[in-house]
């Protein structure tokens, strides 16, 4: 496992995001469940996405937040 370094900038933002935004633990959650949802899909031909749409929408939206933390791409103007 290679070991990276955050820029001050970024260790801020991910500093903030979870104090601010989502708990880590939330976090990690959404992360977990969006994991499942998605194998469940590749090895069922998606007919767990329509129970758990709602969940992976929502986790949808978290995991973007944390990718632009990150690496801010959608909010830079």
């Amino acid at each position: 496992m290679s070991e990276n370094s955050f820029s001050k900038e970024t260790e801020t933002r991910l500093i903030d995001f979870f104090r601010k935004t989502i708990d880590s633990e939330d976090m990690a959650k959404t992360i977990r469940q969006v994991n499942y949802v998605l194998s469940l899909c590749a090895m069922r031909g998606c007919e767990t996405v329509e129970t758990e749409f709602n969940n992976l929408e929502d986790n949808f939206y978290w995991l973007n937040k944390l990718a632009e933390v990150l690496d801010p791409y959608l909010d830079v103007e």
